[in-house]
């Protein structure tokens, strides 16, 4: 019985192809988009995890915050100039060199084993003919360590090249693709990043896909020199302020200690009181993974409901075909009526119908999806990630909206009258 049902909504939708397929577009776009949505949403998930996994487990991230000085601290920033006026000007960019080195404190800080800051910044760099826009990253000699950065040419600096604020630059793959395209050492070569003339003191090794945007897409220098001849900026109290600090706890079981002892020193060094809002963030790489995996998961569900309205939009074209499609049939579905056949077979033939009709759409909309969602990962150098999942789901979702959309012409199907439906011309 089954397989006369297929073998029969098999032979109809075959005896008007291209208007089967016409009929399948809108189901063929809906579940191609929603594939490829969230086949690149998945995608930006992963290469996010990769990105903070790749620096391990036990990180601790603290932010500094600007002061608002109408409505007090906020969480918001961590860039921009002096404060001028307020309370507390004086660390309007709350994170300060002074802070780093009272959490590199051991009595402080015991269970923090590498305490790393970074100030960063939009360069322009040339070698030559060779032009490379991007970012600079300044940090502490012990960054290497909290990362386990290893190197392909030349070796990271050294605390001599940190305290004497060397114009030595460490290239990320992208940058030196860009600055050296014919490869080699370009250990000891000389560019200038922002006009300012720097040595080349090493490459640094591909931690990801290498390509822009990515943990490869960097130049790290001593932060020192960052602060002093590239982007200079301290506090009203002439402290030397720092973007971010992470710090490396003791092991993973002992973020959540290394976070209480940071809080507390931040706060008592910056003078607030019990009741006080810190002007500061601290949080461990587990919650910054939580808050952009729910950013991610949010945009990519968005998008796809989006791309999913397209699926209705398919699903009203199978209900307009599938009513002019009974039409045509009218004395074929009174002949079959006529000679014993059932309403309910009627209206489950034509229910069949239609869900293959979508189940069709379905699969086509999945192997576009797909391959759409390879080309924009292949030629924008970033991952995509179709999971079994999410083509069950397409697949499922496409034959609902056959059901759904198909049963009120199947249900018109099995109401005709046989002798009306022979008689009709």
């Amino acid at each position: 019985m089954l397989f006369e049902i297929i073998r029969v909504a098999v032979k109809a939708l075959a005896a008007n192809k291209l208007r089967s397929v016409l009929t399948a577009l809108g189901i063929i776009i809906g579940v191609g988009a929603v594939i490829a949505l969230v086949a690149l949403g998945n995608g930006v998930d992963a290469f996010i995890n990769q990105q903070f996994n790749a620096q391990g487990a036990n990180l601790i991230f603290v932010f500094p915050a600007r002061i608002d000085l109408k409505n007090g601290a906020s969480r918001s920033g961590f860039a921009g100039g002096n404060a001028q006026g307020g309370n507390r000007a004086g660390i309007a960019l709350s994170l300060t060199t002074e802070d780093i080195d009272a959490l590199s404190n051991p009595s402080l800080v015991p269970d923090a084993v590498v305490v790393a800051p970074i100030a960063a910044g939009n360069i322009k760099v040339t070698a030559g003919d060779a032009k490379y826009s991007g970012r600079v990253r300044g940090t502490t000699p012990s960054y290497q360590n909290l990362n386990d950065w290893s190197m392909t040419y030349g070796t990271w600096f050294d605390d001599s090249a940190y305290a004497s604020r060397a114009r030595v630059a460490l290239l990320g793959a992208w940058p030196y693709s860009r600055l050296f395209p014919d490869g080699g050492d370009p250990t000891g070569a000389e560019i200038r990043i922002n006009s300012v003339p720097f040595r080349v003191g090493g490459l640094l090794a591909k931690r990801g896909t290498g390509g822009e945007g990515t943990d490869d897409d960097t130049i790290i220098v001593p932060m020192t020199t960052v602060r002093e001849r590239l982007f200079p900026q301290k506090n009203s109290k002439g402290e030397t302020t720092v973007g971010i600090a992470i710090i490396g706890a003791r092991n993973k079981d002992r973020v959540d200690a290394t976070l209480s002892e940071v809080t507390e020193v931040l706060r008592q060094r910056h003078g607030i009181q019990f009741s006080g809002e810190d002007d500061f963030s601290v949080a461990t790489q587990r919650d910054l993974l939580s808050t952009v995996g729910t950013i991610t998961d949010t945009l990519t569900l968005f998008l796809a409901a989006v791309a999913g309205i397209s699926l209705f939009v398919g699903g009203i074209g199978i209900m307009n075909i599938m009513l002019v499609s009974i039409t045509e049939r009218t004395r074929e579905i009174g002949l079959r009526k006529a000679i014993g056949a059932k309403s309910r077979v009627i209206l489950v033939q034509f229910i069949a119908e239609a869900m293959m009709l979508s189940l069709l759409g379905g699969v086509i909309g999945i192997v576009i999806g797909w391959s759409v969602a390879s080309v924009i990962s292949y030629f924008a150098n970033f991952p995509s990630l179709v999971t079994l999942p999410s083509v069950l789901i397409a697949v499922g979702f496409s034959m609902l909206v056959g059901l759904v959309f198909g049963v009120y012409p199947a249900w018109r199907a099995a109401q005709l009258s046989p002798i009306s439906a022979l008689r009709y011309e």
